[in-house]
Order: C-alpha cells, then structure tokens, then sequence
C-alpha cells in the first residue's frame, strides 16, 4: 500500500471516528447522561479509528457506511453509559430503552447519510484526479462564451412628465426654512 493511500485511508477513519464520538457524546450529554470525561472521549475516537481504519480500504456504500455507524454508536453508547452515568442515574437505562433505540438509529441514520455524502465526493474528485489528461482537459478546457465589456453603461430612455403632480411625494426645492 503506498504512503498516499495510507494518508487518505488514515484521514477517511479519522473523520469517521471523529464524527461518530462527537455524535454519540454530544447525545449521550443531552439525554441526561454526565459529563464524559476527556480520557474516555479519546478511548472512544481511539477505537473507532481503528475499526474505521481496518474496513476503510476501499469506497464504501451507504449500507456499508450505516452498518459501521450503528454499530459504533451502538458500542460508543455502552462505554459512555457506564463510564459516564448520568447524575442520578442508575448504570442501567432510566429511560425507556425503545426510545433510546429509536433516536440513536435516527441520528446514525442521519449520520450514515451525512458521512457517506461526504465520502461520495471524496472518490469523485479522486476519480476525476486519476483520470486520464483529454477527459480532464475536456472537463476544464470547455469554451465559454462571454460577451465582450461594454464600455457604456446601458441605459433606457425614460419620458420626463413635467407639470404633473404625484401626490405622495414631497416637492421641496432649495435649503430648509429656518
């Protein structure tokens, strides 16, 4: 594998990991669970990475995509659940575990949506790099036709009206009356 596919593939699993550990962190706060501390954020990016680095060997589909955010939502849920309770909260669920169900699939969901929109036109701009010189020079060498500057300002004539009166406007002519 070249140093290139190694920076790219490195650089994919760290927008990955990234993403789904501020997404999971994010929700895991707002639905009332405490505060996650620094070490087990980095825990949770460290092995997402690593698991986004070992699948990311190629473009992926969205079913693909959606698979790998579900399951490290699902994974990155359980390690913030029981090492960031809640304040007040017991270790296990002290919500309905269906609803908590319902909004992490959504937000993986949306996410999965998200990243692999991302990851579509990553591949399409390396496609269109990687491509052959005359398709290329086709793309970016299509002539444009552009109309030459006028020098004069077009401007249509408008009838001057003298001696009608608009009565909304105010007429005042020459300096304020003191």
């Amino acid at each position: 594998m070249s140093s290139a596919s190694k920076v790219l593939r490195l650089s994919r699993a760290v927008v990955f990991a990234t993403v789904c550990c501020a997404v999971s962190a994010g929700g895991h706060v707002l639905a009332g669970g405490g505060a996650i501390p620094f070490r087990v954020f980095l825990a949770g990016v460290a092995a997402a990475l690593a698991l986004a680095y070992l699948i990311d060997g190629r473009e992926r589909g969205l079913a693909a995509v959606l698979a790998a955010t579900v399951t490290t939502q699902m994974a990155l849920h359980q390690v913030f659940e029981r090492l960031a309770p809640g304040a007040g909260f017991d270790a296990g669920h002290a919500h309905p575990a269906s609803r908590m169900v319902l909004v992490h699939l959504t937000v993986a969901a949306l996410t999965a949506w998200w990243l692999h929109r991302g990851e579509r036109a990553l591949w399409l701009v390396i496609r269109l790099y990687g491509a052959a010189p005359p398709v290329v020079r086709l793309l970016l060498g299509a002539p444009v036709e552009v109309a030459p500057p006028s020098w004069r300002p077009v401007t249509r004539e408008v009838p001057v009206r003298r001696g009608r009166i608009v009565s909304q406007a105010v007429g005042r002519r020459g300096p304020p009356v003191r």
